[in-house]
């Protein structure tokens, strides 16, 4: 377990001093990636997005390590040159320190237009850790849907009315996906359980070869949620099982937490605005399809990590 206090006092290589919107969780996420980092040398690629924005704001840097930036759909193809080079330049003796690659991304540049990217990156096996900020829709461009837009959510184009209940299609599995790559480490991760995700990156950093971690990054102005509660989300998110947190290991899945009593999935959804039209007597139904799926994903779940 995770020494907090210890933690707490590394200077890390994300500052407090960047321009996030109050009660964006996506910083949170990067400083307790850069706690599990503590002083390992680091070189970071961040795809253009919300964090990359408001983290980079000329002539200020919220960060302490060598850092590029990339487009959207790039992250991890830059970043695996860079580790290539890396490789053969300490193969030539002109680098002897070891360094550790990170690329962050939100969910538009990982699950979507970065996909073909993150695939090549994973499957030539460099030897980096790649951490999607999930926050469940393009939320740097106004808020469009994404393949990771949870089902019924409200978008600006996946817009509850008449025609359609939010979006219809449910949530791409993309950690599942690049546990399909064979890789030596994937996790999924909320920051609300900091112990779960430090150890979980510390794994990452320390395998030889690709690692993927997917970190549920709540957003206050895509959520419509009060913006005290940007952990509460993630707890609740865990404790649903909408968000089950979770390792696979060469090849072995593992359950990493099980909540006590599994909390009903409109405790989650109640405190979203993008999903007030589901509280109505007519859509009712989709009230009970959604949390049927999320059950029947759970139950999948537990069956691969052996818990069934």
């Amino acid at each position: 377990m995770a020494n907090l206090k210890q933690l707490s006092e590394l200077e890390g290589f994300f500052t407090p001093g960047h321009r996030m919107c109050a009660g964006c969780v996506a910083p949170v996420v990067v400083r307790q990636v850069a706690m599990a980092a503590g002083d390992t040398p680091v070189v970071v690629a961040n795809a253009t997005g919300c964090l990359e924005v408001a983290s980079t704001i000329f002539p200020y840097t919220a960060w302490r390590c060598s850092w590029i930036h990339n487009a959207f759909e790039n992250t991890a193809a830059t970043l695996s040159g860079v580790e290539t080079a890396y490789r053969a330049l300490k193969k030539q003796g002109k680098i002897t320190k070891d360094i550790k690659f990170i690329a962050f991304g939100g969910d538009g540049g990982t699950y979507d237009i970065g996909l073909q990217s993150l695939s090549g990156a994973m499957e030539r096996g460099h030897n980096m850790v790649y951490i999607c900020y999930d926050n469940g829709a393009y939320m740097n461009t106004g808020i469009q849907r994404s393949s990771a837009t949870p089902q019924f959510a409200d978008t600006t184009t996946s817009p509850a009315g008449k025609v359609i209940p939010g979006k219809v299609q449910w949530r791409k599995d993309l950690a599942a996906i690049m546990a399909a790559h064979n890789i030596p480490y994937v996790a999924q991760v909320a920051p609300s359980h900091f112990n779960d995700l430090i150890a979980k990156v510390q794994k990452a950093l320390a395998v030889d070869g690709p690692a993927f971690i997917n970190a549920m990054a709540p957003c206050p102005r895509g959520w419509r949620y009060d913006t005290r509660e940007g952990i509460e989300m993630t707890r609740l998110a865990v404790e649903t099982c909408y968000w089950p947190l979770y390792e696979v290991e060469n090849g072995e899945w593992r359950l990493t937490y099980k909540p006590r009593e599994k909390k009903p999935l409109v405790e989650w959804l109640k405190k979203q605005g993008r999903f007030r039209h589901l509280f109505t007597e007519e859509n009712k139904p989709l009230l009970e399809e959604f949390q049927r799926r999320v059950d029947q994903e759970w139950e999948k779940l537990l069956k691969r990590c052996g818990e069934a």
